[in-house]
């Protein structure tokens, strides 16, 4: 049950498209003098190693942002994450969610992780000393912090469907805490597989009915032979003004990949 670690795949297109717009959500957040509370309910570790033998096994990363960094101009909130990862862990170093989000957050705002994996903890807490880490279930902690204090904020659930039923219980825990906090900001990742599994989840949340939500979608070449992701996708709730059109611009760039 917890034999998932990021590392193989840090800095693929999913984490491209995922951490890119995450990054577009909170800096638009974080540009507005109230505080925000940002909670995560899968952290993994924050700080990847693109040059580690795990992912040099895979080449998912090499396939990843090592082929698009140059579609994000150094004022885009998600290259100025890269470039902070780097100027902390090096050239071939790479933030995960947690790092993007504590680049982008003030002092007065509030940050909760959860992470099962007892290495991928470890290291989190390494990466983020000070921060509110949990060793606890990512989903019972959103729905037991929810609403959070401050009000404002984003909620990212980015489980590794790797467990059975957690693409029947994504779209209901989402629904949750929509009704428990129904001003946050709420974006759930799914991966976009050659099996379809993600299929049912996504007419599950589509049937969800919340007013305004957008799921995005984008698709791309497998990152090796047999490999059985070919797209990402977003489920967001509350999404910041603007958001929307950015995601499209990137679908664009998607979609012009070969």
């Amino acid at each position: 049950m917890l034999s998932y670690q990021h590392a193989y795949h840090a800095g693929n297109l999913a984490d491209v498209h995922k951490h890119a717009l995450l990054a577009l959500a909170l800096d638009y957040l974080s540009a507005k003098p109230k505080p925000l509370s940002y909670i995560e309910t899968h952290a993994g570790r924050a700080l990847y190693d693109l040059g580690g033998a795990e992912a040099l096994k895979t080449g998912e990363a090499a396939q990843g942002i090592g082929r698009v960094r140059d579609w994000f101009g150094a004022d885009h909130p998600y290259a100025r994450a890269l470039a902070g990862a780097q100027a902390r862990g090096g050239p071939r170093a790479y933030p995960g969610s947690p790092l993007i989000a504590q680049g982008l957050l003030r002092p007065d705002d509030r940050m909760h992780l959860a992470e099962m994996h007892p290495q991928e903890a470890e290291a989190l807490r390494a990466a983020l000393p000070g921060a509110d880490i949990r060793k606890a279930d990512g989903p019972q902690m959103a729905l037991s912090l929810c609403p959070p204090d401050p009000r404002r904020g984003l909620l990212l659930i980015d489980p590794a469907y790797e467990l059975k039923g957690e693409y029947e219980a994504m779209p209901k825990l989402l629904a949750q805490v929509h009704r428990k906090w129904n001003v946050g900001v709420l974006m759930l990742w799914y991966p976009v597989l050659v099996n379809r599994a993600q299929e049912g989840m996504a007419q599950a949340l589509d049937a969800l009915g919340i007013e305004g939500a957008v799921r995005h979608e984008v698709r791309f070449p497998p990152a090796r032979e047999g490999h059985g992701m070919v797209g990402s996708g977003l489920y967001v709730v509350n999404a910041p003004w603007g958001w929307a059109a950015e995601a499209e611009a990137l679908g664009e760039r998607f979609a012009a990949l070969r």
